[in-house]
């Protein structure tokens, strides 16, 4: 052990520093306690002041590049004056700098005389003995100890190197343990949230929350400001779809352009790691003026780039480590492998819904609407041979309404035969389709009405979401309702609550309700997918008798804020 050889070392010297050994030996035990890195740093620093009798110390990390400092732990700085400070020091000039390049003991009576000394900025203490030390873990330098202001006025003596010394040996062990604590208590998390991202993509729930618990988990384990999931746009560039931070509303739906020189690399297949995100020319925006370390890492797997994960950390935040880099980078390609499998999953559902429909085609077309015609065919042929007035009004009536059903029943297989890549662009033309669609299981065609001029001013991401919250609202009316009638009406004429121009979708069954202590699930989905356009989603009274049923409301601005 270094540490106990540098101990042995002592014996022979005067009897003041011999004396002075169960003092090291107790800071020894300090320093060795616990696990956590920066508990760690802490405790070395108040430790290292106590054994040199000093009224400050601090810890300098130096970078992976070895050319600045990544952290700088303190002790007999307060947390106000460290405010008035301001930053910490980079280590890029002045005697710390100089300790960096040459990392050796260095004991001065007057540091601001020495000519490496770069000053002290505004409101930091006055400091003159000094005394510096070289913790080094595994051989290599992980930083330095500065120890100032020796208790009483004095000067740093021999004795007080000698210790700090043994003590910084001692630290190198302690923090090379802390180090590889920490480094396997981050794996472990980043493993864990690879598990919760392939659980929630694969468990066939909506995709856009999957993509919500990307963003969320990689948030927290990057500790960043926000999560940010972005997938390829059909314009081009790429969408941001997913973002977990403090007010995900206000960027859902921006579009990065493909001439980004980011976007570029993303989408092929590079990572991009950026220091200041607010600063730097290929990431210069509204959006990344708040923000400075940053992570953009495609999400890629089997050579195909599906999107991209962004985590950035607020202005002055602390750097990505070389590690947290390549957890990250590894936590990316296991969520575009989940992506993937559960892209494969959805298309085979998908396929599986397809083929039935075409059966259930097939069969009205074949079976039902044949069946329809031959009874409408004999009823004619019984309305001609009847003498009763009463009757053959009631024949021909019979026959109408027969022929009004077999043209519902036609419109139904058109829209259980047009597939997905078939879809009009307009949004009223949509929302029939989903009506139509929503009629063959239902058994019934539920009603409609439009106000305004939805397909002109209604946005597209909007339009997108409305037709989605559409979809939702009636497949709960299918599944919980056992409703009877449902009526559904899209005004894009209202104004929200906010003073905007909105769109409002409502959609009113006669059902059971909704039951006190019901699943809600859908309707937490609703008003998510509202509330990420800056809009809103509730849910009132229905239809039926003293308002039985339910009314689902969901509203949105015609654009969504940027």
């Amino acid at each position: 052990m270094a540490a106990a050889q540098a101990t042995r070392s002592l014996h022979g010297l005067s009897t003041e520093l011999t004396a002075r050994v169960p003092q090291l030996l107790e800071a020894m035990r300090s320093v060795g306690t616990g696990l956590e890195l920066h508990s760690t740093l802490d405790r070395i620093c108040e430790t290292a002041a106590e054994l040199a009798d000093a009224r400050y110390a601090a810890i300098g990390v130096v970078d992976t590049e070895g050319r600045g400092l990544s952290d700088f732990v303190t002790h007999g700085i307060g947390s106000a004056q460290a405010r008035k400070i301001g930053h910490r020091p980079d280590g890029e000039r002045g005697l710390i700098g100089a300790l960096i390049s040459h990392p050796d003991t260095v004991r001065l009576a007057d540091l601001t005389k020495d000519p490496r000394s770069a000053g002290f900025p505004p409101h930091h203490p006055p400091m003159k003995t000094f005394l510096g030390v070289p913790i080094r873990v595994q051989g290599e330098i992980f930083g330095n100890l500065y120890l100032a202001e020796k208790n009483g006025g004095g000067e740093f003596n021999d004795y007080d190197v000698h210790m700090v010394r043994v003590l910084a040996t001692e630290a190198g062990i302690a923090i090379g343990n802390a180090r590889l604590y920490e480094a396997a208590t981050q794996r472990e998390r980043w493993i864990d949230g690879s598990v919760a991202v392939t659980t929630a993509l694969l468990s066939g729930g909506d995709a856009d929350d999957a993509l919500a618990v990307v963003a969320e988990q990689a948030r927290r384990l990057a500790d960043s400001a926000a999560g940010i999931v972005m997938l390829p746009a059909e314009e081009g560039g790429m969408e941001i779809v997913a973002v977990s931070s403090e007010n995900p509303a206000t960027s859902i739906g921006v579009v990065i352009p493909a001439e980004s020189p980011v976007v570029d690399r993303l989408l092929e297949g590079e990572p991009v790691f950026v220091d200041d995100a607010a600063s730097d020319p290929r990431t210069t925006s509204e959006l990344t003026s708040r923000y400075g370390p940053c992570m953009l890492l495609p999400l890629q797997s089997g050579g195909r780039v599906l999107g991209a994960l962004v985590t950035p950390r607020a202005r002055g935040g602390r750097p990505f480590t070389e590690a947290e880099r390549t957890l990250a980078t590894q936590f990316a390609s296991q969520a575009a492998l989940a992506l993937m499998m559960a892209e494969a999953q959805r298309d085979r559902e998908r396929l599986a819904v397809f083929e039935d429909r075409d059966r259930i085609a097939r069969d009205l077309h074949d079976l039902v609407i044949q069946r329809l015609f031959a009874t409408g065919l004999m009823l004619e042929g019984a309305q001609r041979r009847s003498i009763v007035p009463e009757v053959r009004d009631g024949v021909g009536k019979a026959v109408d309404e027969l022929d009004v059903t077999i043209q519902e029943i036609r419109t139904a297989i058109f829209a259980l035969q047009q597939g997905p890549a078939e879809a009009p662009s307009g949004l009223r033309t949509r929302v029939l389709r989903e009506i139509n669609m929503a009629a063959v299981p239902l058994g019934f065609k539920p009603a409609h009405r439009f106000l305004g001029p939805v397909d002109t001013v209604v946005g597209e991401l909007v339009g997108k979401n409305l037709i989605a919250a559409l979809r939702e609202a009636l497949s709960n009316a299918f599944r919980h309702a056992e409703a009877t009638r449902i009526e559904v009406v899209v005004d894009s004429t209202i104004t929200l609550a906010d003073g905007r121009p909105g769109v409002r979708l409502e959609v009113a069954d006669d059902g059971v309700g909704i039951p006190e202590g019901g699943r809600r699930s859908g309707l937490r989905n609703l008003r998510r997918r509202a509330e990420s356009l800056g809009g809103a989603s509730s849910y009132g009274p229905g239809l039926g008798e003293d308002g039985g049923g339910t009314t689902v409301v969901w509203e949105a601005p015609l654009q969504p804020a940027v």
